[in-house]
């Protein structure tokens, strides 16, 4: 089989910035409650006239630009996303109409916040069983439309974003330290799965946080570990992890007790909140982009959030 690597990176967030001292206007908080209690201190909002679909389509063009490739190029298409309103047609289709693509198969992947590592393992067995043999991956949520902005335990986490990756097939993928995308481990807590919700008519964010927070920070650094056995790299050998940017307080905790003590640690939420399925590739995206990762260098991506679902793999840095 043909292994996969990804090639280029691209992130898109709507204009509007939305401050801490703004939400204090709107609700009962302040810039210092919410930065001790999770690290947040500006998040990006889209308008009415910026769906799902079109933040997804601006990082898709700008990852597809940054690899030298055009739309007719790619024949698979997957969007992490769990706010998509429509059933029909998906964010997948309506991006690949957006970019004028040909044919390319189209799913939509909903994991919430690990949506895109789960859509990155997707891509990478589709073109290792032949099925593709080159995906654009985009995990993309306008968080701002499902919260409570009453709710200022919650609503003050929220953002709006995408980002996006190019997979290719490699036959040197898998060759001991090439540039593929290692081997993804993933699972559920299913009798946890209601710690984190998006439910009802309209639909609107929720979360038991205390839960979340436990669980991200007691049970998840061994499975992230276990990831980096699986792709045969010692922690302290990778160049920079990047996890689900939820809360900057169990962002750093988990990265150290992981013990990639020489890695960057990717710290976006603090500047643009929790965007979900978007946080981890927007977040990666921009490391790259300022040059803060080696090319080569092994990645680790890990998300976790709702189901209690998580997903990683290390991928080697375009």
């Amino acid at each position: 089989m043909t292994g996969s690597r990804v090639v280029a990176l691209g992130h898109y967030q709507p204009a509007k910035v939305l401050t801490n001292d703004d939400l204090a206007a709107m609700v009962d908080t302040s810039d210092e409650w919410i930065t001790s209690r999770v690290g947040i201190k500006t998040r990006h909002v889209g308008g009415p006239d910026e769906p799902v679909d079109e933040m997804a389509a601006h990082a898709g063009a700008k990852a597809l630009a940054t690899a030298g490739l055009g739309p007719s190029d790619i024949d698979l298409v997957l969007v992490a996303t769990s706010t998509a309103i429509d059933r029909s047609p998906s964010m997948a289709a309506r991006v690949a109409a957006r970019l004028g693509m040909g044919s390319p198969a189209v799913m939509d992947i909903n994991v919430v916040c690990s949506g895109f590592t789960h859509a990155l393992a997707t891509a990478d067995h589709a073109i290792r069983a032949g099925a593709a043999t080159r995906a654009l991956v985009i995990g993309a949520d306008k968080m701002a439309d499902i919260a409570d902005w009453t709710d200022r335990s919650t609503c003050v986490l929220l953002g709006d974003g995408a980002g996006a990756a190019v997979v290719t097939a490699d036959p040197a993928a898998d060759a001991p330290g090439g540039p593929g995308i290692g081997p993804v481990l993933w699972g559920s807590v299913p009798e946890m799965g209601n710690a984190v919700r998006i439910e009802g008519t309209p639909p609107r964010f929720a979360q038991e946080g205390q839960s979340v927070y436990r669980w991200a920070t007691t049970q998840l650094p061994p499975i992230a570990r276990r990831v980096c056995e699986k792709a045969g790299i010692a922690p302290e050998d990778l160049g920079a992890v990047v996890l689900h940017q939820a809360n900057l307080r169990i962002i750093e905790p988990v990265a150290r007790k992981i013990g990639a003590v020489n890695a960057v640690i990717a710290r976006d939420v603090v500047d643009s909140g929790n965007t979900s399925a978007a946080s981890i590739p927007m977040a990666l995206s921009k490391l790259v982009e300022r040059g803060e990762i080696a090319s080569g260098a092994p990645v680790l991506l890990f998300g976790f959030g709702g189901n209690l679902s998580y997903a990683g793999q290390v991928i080697r840095c375009p």
